[in-house]
């Protein structure tokens, strides 16, 4: 095609200069021409690689190799008709025929591959409306690869971006329409179903919001991640991901180096109670990376057990020695275990934790979070444990909740033996974790995918959150730079409205369903807090750990309490302010650690 464009742009160029009969040209001169121009063409362009097909139909690299060829086939062509003897055209034509033909290779290609692009478009009834916020390279490459593929499923149709500059510029049709606050508006114009995320340099709680501004203009949401994650320099549909909850949470993860400090896991034997639950798998699964020379899993769930060593190994036969089925009330079935295996750090993680069911059988709190914290506290000491550290909660501050209550009581314990013992003893407190087992999250997620309404105790009330393995790492540094008896917390950020989150799983999900109101159960708060009232946020080591001391507990007097009181009503005794700051139960007699146990009590 570009050599049979030199042809009429010779012809025309001699009319240009002034020979408008046709018919009186020296044709010869020019058929003369042309066959040079021809073979320049044909040399010079296979020399640029140009008819290889190494370059994409219209692109700007094989236009500026279509401009290098004709120019130069140009020249070659200027150059030979001046050969004294061979000035078979004006010394003018071969110049400005090279600018025609130019025009014409480009003007071709443009037009090849405009009607391939369109043929490429997503069909506009099948494919997805997307609005497309950032209007920077990333947004441009994105709107582009969407509208070359017709299999994309994504078709663009506004985009959206902060920058005045970039007013009603358009990529490929597309126009940006607005900022992010003119997302509702644009959303209804377009009839959008979807909202496309490009700009990375946005912080999470601006995602927060346009997120959920998103959900309120009935807009499902996905994310481009950076460009460390991709496989590749630029942006496709198949980059896009969807959004990650925690990155809305308002705060980012805190800086631990674990790598410094977890040497105390190096070759040692380690046991980990609870290993089947989410805090305690995980738990498990970051401590095998650290080479301890042991990894003990402790449960009473063989199913979980299994779970976890078959996410650690690659294999579940449940056959070696650190799968370790047993339940932490049974106190001389831990001490016996405790013996025989001789561990050097222990991760206390199991316990029960579900607010409102634990409302309804304290007993069973006090059997597994008090009894049993006590159980393995004892185990410990006699096995001489040189590091403990207990996983608690941010309910255990100020607690009003039999999970609290519980919990607390469990700090205090281990505050109470690190004063007796020459290792380490402490606990780990921290809020709601995403992505638990029955926690809030797949509970939305559940009654999302049902289309059944949302359930959220209270309009206002809030929560702290942080991501499982998050919170594992904080419980390895805590064991790290804790003191004996001390409680470590996490600054979790600000908290976060239990219903925005509705919100955002439901912008995630691209669903939009109702959100009913229970009203707080009994127990619970309509705002958590880290800190108890007495509890100075002291942070000596970490900017974002906070250091407290919490008051002793003697587990021999709170057995005289429990005896007295049963269990239900000495949960409360025992947790009660006055109590709480005293640190004992004036007159308590101890007794014998069997005593604990409060029998049928369950009231």
């Amino acid at each position: 095609m570009d050599c049979a464009f030199w042809f009429p742009a010779l012809l025309i160029s001699e009319v240009m200069r002034g020979q408008t009969d046709l018919g009186q040209m020296p044709h010869e001169g020019v058929e003369r021409v042309w066959l040079v121009a021809v073979a320049a063409q044909l040399l010079l362009g296979t020399a640029l690689h140009l008819y290889r097909g190494w370059y994409c139909t219209g692109a700007l690299d094989e236009v500026l190799r279509v401009g290098a060829a004709v120019g130069s086939t140009g020249i070659v062509v200027f150059v030979v008709n001046l050969v004294p003897g061979t000035p078979w055209v004006p010394r003018s034509v071969p110049l400005i025929a090279a600018l025609l033909v130019g025009a014409l290779a480009v003007g071709a290609r443009t037009a090849v591959r405009l009607r391939r692009e369109r043929t490429l478009r997503p069909d506009r009834q099948c494919a997805q409306r997307v609005i497309v916020l950032g209007a920077g390279v990333d947004g441009q490459q994105l709107v582009r690869a969407m509208l070359s593929d017709a299999s994309s499923g994504y078709l663009p149709v506004a985009l959206l971006d902060d920058d005045p500059d970039v007013r009603l510029r358009r990529v490929l049709g597309v126009t940006v329409r607005g900022t992010r606050a003119d997302l509702g508006q644009v959303a209804a114009a377009t009839d959008a179903d979807l909202l496309v995320v490009a700009d990375r340099a946005l912080d999470a709680s601006t995602v927060r919001e346009i997120a959920l501004s998103a959900v309120d203009a009935g807009l499902a949401v996905k994310v481009l991640p950076p460009l460390p994650e991709r496989l590749r320099t630029w942006s496709t549909p198949s980059d896009l991901q969807d959004l990650d909850i925690s990155e809305l949470l308002g705060r980012r993860p805190v800086d631990i180096d674990l790598a410094a400090v977890a040497h105390y896991l190096e070759g040692r034997r380690v046991l980990v109670t609870g290993a089947g639950g989410s805090i305690g798998s995980e738990l498990c699964r970051q401590i095998h990376g650290f080479g301890p020379g042991a990894l003990l899993m402790l449960d009473r769930d063989e199913s979980a057990l299994h779970g976890t060593q078959l996410s650690i190994f690659g294999t579940a036969l449940l056959d070696t020695p650190d799968v370790i089925l047993a339940d932490i009330r049974d106190a001389p079935t831990v001490s016996r275990l405790f013996l025989e295996h001789r561990p050097d750090v222990v991760f206390h993680a199991a316990a029960l934790k579900h607010l409102p069911l634990l409302e309804q059988y304290p007993g069973e709190a006090w059997e597994t979070n008090v009894v049993g914290t006590r159980n393995v506290l004892d185990a410990a000491q006699l096995a001489g444990v040189d590091r403990f550290v207990n996983i608690s909660t941010d309910k255990a501050a100020d607690p009003v909740s039999v999970l609290g209550r519980s919990k607390r009581i469990g700090e205090r314990f281990v505050s109470h033996v690190a004063a007796d013992n020459s290792g380490t003893f402490l606990s780990v407190r921290f809020g709601n974790v995403l992505g638990s087992r029955g926690s809030v999250l797949t509970t939305f997620a559940d009654q999302i995918s049902n289309g059944s309404p949302v359930t959220v105790t209270d309009p206002d009330v809030t929560r702290f959150f942080m991501t499982i393995p998050e919170a594992v790492q904080l419980v390895i540094y805590a064991a790290a730079i804790g003191s004996p008896g001390e409680v470590l917390v996490l600054d979790m950020g600000e908290p976060v409205r239990i219903a925005d989150v509705a919100r955002q799983l439901m912008g995630i999900a691209g669903r939009t369903v109702e959100i009913v109101y229970t009203g707080l159960r009994h127990g619970e708060k309509l705002h958590e807090q880290l800190l108890g009232q007495y509890e100075p946020d002291r942070r000596p080591i970490h900017p974002s750990v906070s250091q407290i001391e919490v008051p002793s507990l003697d587990p021999d007097q709170a057995q005289v309490t429990a005896r007295s009181l049963g269990a239900a009503a000495a949960l409360v005794h025992l947790t009660e302010p006055e109590h709480d700051l005293r640190g004992a139960v004036d007159g308590a007699v101890p007794l014998p650690r069997q005593a604990l146990r409060t029998g049928g009590d369950r009231s």
